[in-house]
C-alpha cells in the first residue's frame, strides 16, 4: 500500500493505493464499522466483510433514489450508528454516492470511507467529493459536497467485474484525456482493454493517473465554480439520455463526448478538428458512439440540466485533444444543432 494525500479546500484526503481491504480496520484505528454495498458486491466478495454489520441495497441506478437513503438511515439506526461510526462504502458509483449523500445528512455528519470495486469508481466516481442521489429521470439532481475521510483502492475486487463494466468506466478516463491529457490520450490509443485487464502494473497505473488528473482539478475549484466544469464534458447530453435510454453512464457519457465533439467543430471559435479521432478511440474501447433518440425529448430533459443559467447551458466543449473550454450556449443555439450533433 501507499498514500497520497490530496488536499481539498479545508480537507486532507488519504488515498490508499494497492491496499487490502482488511486494512479498512488499522486504517479506522478500530471504530465501529458499518459496511455499506449493494447485492451484487456483497454476493460476490461476502468474505471480506465477515465480522462487519453489513447494509445492502438492490444494484443499480434505479435505485439511486431517496427512497434506498431512507431505508439505510433506518438500518444506520437499527445498529446505532452515531457521529464517530465510520460507514465504508463498497462498491461502483452508485453505492459511492449514495453512501457520500448518506453520511452528509446522518446525524449532520458521520464520517465516511470509499472503497470503489469498479473502473468508473476507482476513477471518478470517487474523487472529488461530489455525491447525491436521482430524482425521477433527473441525474443527481440532490445531493452534497463532501469529501470521505479516505479512499482505498483494492484492486482485487476488479477480479470479478464483468466485461460490461470495464468498459463502462473507460468512458471517463477517456473523458479526462479529452480535456486535460493529450499524452494520456496517445497512451490509451497504444494500448486496448484486453492489455488494461490482463496487466495489474499497467491498469494500476493508469488508475493512479486519472485519480491524480481529476484530484488536481477539483483541488483548484472544490465546489464547481470555474474549471471543475470541465469534468462534465459528455455529461450534460449523457445524463439527458442516460435514464430515459436505460443506458449505463459509460454508455450515456459516450454518446455525449461525440455529441460535444461535434458541437465543438460547429459553433464558436474553437475550431476543433479532431472529432474522429475522439471517435475512434471511443469505439476501439467498445464504447458506443451514436444512438437513435427523439431529439425533442432530449431537448425537454437538457432544459432541466442544473449547468442551465437563465436561457443557456454551460456546455464543455474542447478546442484540441487535452485542452476544454467552458462555453455557455444558447438554448435556442442547442435546439438548433442537436438533430446535427447526435
Amino acid at each position: 500500500m501507499h498514500t497520497i494525500e490530496y488536499q481539498f479546500s479545508d480537507k486532507k484526503v488519504p488515498v490508499h493505493f494497492d491496499a487490502v481491504f482488511n486494512e479498512i480496520y488499522q486504517l479506522t484505528a478500530g471504530a465501529k464499522l458499518i459496511i455499506l454495498t449493494d447485492d451484487q458486491v456483497f454476493g460476490l466478495h461476502a468474505e471480506k466483510f465477515s465480522g462487519y454489520p453489513v447494509i445492502s441495497f438492490v444494484a443499480g441506478e434505479a435505485n439511486k433514489q431517496q427512497a434506498t437513503v431512507n431505508n439505510i438511515i433506518d438500518e444506520l439506526i437499527k445498529h446505532e450508528a452515531d457521529r464517530n461510526t465510520f460507514l465504508i462504502a463498497v462498491g461502483g458509483g452508485v453505492v459511492t454516492d449514495i453512501g457520500g449523500y448518506v453520511a452528509a445528512i446522518y446525524m449532520r455528519g458521520i464520517r465516511l470511507a470509499l472503497v470503489p470495486t469498479s473502473i468508473l469508481a476507482m476513477v471518478d466516481a470517487t474523487i472529488g467529493g461530489k455525491n447525491g442521489i436521482d430524482v425521477g429521470l433527473l441525474k443527481n439532481l440532490v445531493g452534497t459536497f463532501r469529501q470521505p475521510d479516505f479512499i482505498l483502492y483494492d484492486y482485487s475486487f476488479l477480479s470479478t467485474l464483468p466485461f460490461d463494466q470495464w468498459v463502462n468506466g473507460f468512458a471517463e478516463i477517456i473523458k479526462h484525456a479529452c480535456v486535460r491529457d493529450a499524452k494520456l490520450f496517445a497512451f490509451l490509443e497504444q494500448h486496448n482493454l484486453h492489455e488494461f485487464q490482463n496487466d495489474h502494473h499497467l491498469i494500476s497505473e493508469l488508475i493512479e493517473k486519472n485519480v491524480n488528473i481529476k484530484s488536481n482539478v477539483v483541488a483548484a475549484d472544490v465546489y464547481e465554480k470555474g474549471e471543475r466544469k470541465i469534468l462534465n464534458f459528455g455529461h450534460t447530453i449523457g445524463h439527458a439520455i442516460e435514464n430515459t435510454y436505460h443506458l449505463s453512464h459509460g454508455q450515456a457519457v459516450s454518446i455525449g463526448m461525440v455529441a460535444a465533439c461535434n458541437l465543438s467543430e460547429q459553433i464558436g471559435e474553437l475550431h476543433f478538428e479532431e472529432a474522429r479521432r475522439v471517435v475512434s478511440l471511443l469505439a476501439k474501447y467498445h464504447l458506443p458512439v451514436d444512438i437513435e433518440t427523439d431529439h425533442e425529448q432530449v431537448f425537454e430533459i437538457l432544459k432541466m440540466d442544473k449547468k442551465r443559467s437563465a436561457d443557456s447551458i454551460d456546455f464543455i466543449l474542447l478546442s484540441e485533444i487535452g485542452r476544454a473550454a467552458i462555453q455557455s450556449v444558447p438554448l435556442d443555439t442547442l435546439q438548433k444543432h442537436i438533430k446535427e450533433i447526435m
